[in-house]
């Protein structure tokens, strides 16, 4: 069933505040002030997922379709979709006390853009006060950060977050990981399963490098409207939702 929810858990509120991060040039500086090009490499072997359509002989089994992702459902799960203006953007499964928010991006045909991704989240938490640990972990390297939010009572305080990407085949998934699955291993391997087995749907048409693979509604939700807040727009790869709008959830009972 879809609806919207007025009350926060724990993963939603860690979900929901996240940092504005500026997309930055492909190009840098070298210590003597001249500018040399960002070494782009091709995308890494994916032989655990996530999933190309085109490799997986029925993306819907066991998954909720949204377009351009095929999302698994698990068991008590919620999904919740994000929107940014009319389009669907990214999708959010809650589990408990911790989440893993999904968005796919367009890539480039032999270029992996996860390196320069990090490189400009990192960037900008930094320059926000946050703290930043570029970490090997079980999806491959991803961010390990704690990123300045105001808590609830006004005060300021540290989100723990985990950012983690592959690249695939003229696509890029992002995941960003909240809650307790940022903090306690145990807490994350059912999310981090839920990230590999993730299948996107890139499609054939043109679409310029970072632009979001838009995703939709299954076909049979029913949603229950009701009003919610539009965050600011920030970079397209900001973690967390800060600059998406709240949309419908699926409850996912089995």
């Amino acid at each position: 069933m879809f609806g919207r929810r007025n009350k926060k858990g724990a993963a939603e509120d860690a979900a929901g505040e996240a940092e504005q991060v500026v997309d930055s040039v492909d190009t840098e500086a070298d210590d003597e002030g001249a500018e040399r090009e960002r070494v782009r490499l091709e995308p890494e072997p994916r032989p655990d997922g996530p999933w190309d359509s085109t490799e997986v002989r029925d993306p819907a089994e066991g998954r909720v379709d949204l377009g351009g992702l095929f999302v698994p459902g698990v068991d008590g799960m919620e999904l919740r979709v994000e929107v940014a203006g009319d389009a669907i953007v990214a999708a959010t499964v809650v589990l408990r006390d911790s989440a893993v928010q999904l968005q796919a991006f367009a890539a480039p045909k032999r270029e992996g853009i996860w390196g320069e991704v990090r490189e400009e989240i990192a960037a900008g938490i930094t320059q926000q006060g946050g703290i930043v640990d570029e970490v090997e972990g079980p999806l491959g390297w991803e961010l390990r950060a704690q990123v300045p939010v105001q808590l609830p009572d006004g005060t300021g305080g540290f989100q723990v977050v985990r950012f983690v990407g592959v690249d695939g085949p003229r696509w890029f998934l992002r995941g960003v990981i909240s809650g307790q699955g940022a903090v306690q291993p145990q807490a994350a391997g059912l999310l981090e399963q839920i990230f590999r087995d993730t299948v996107v749907v890139r499609g054939e048409g043109p679409m310029a490098p970072r632009d979001p693979i838009v995703l939709k509604l299954p076909n049979d939700a029913q949603m229950v409207p009701e009003g919610v807040q539009q965050q600011d727009e920030g970079s397209r790869f900001a973690g967390g939702m800060g600059q998406l709008q709240r949309g419908p959830e699926i409850t996912e009972v089995r």
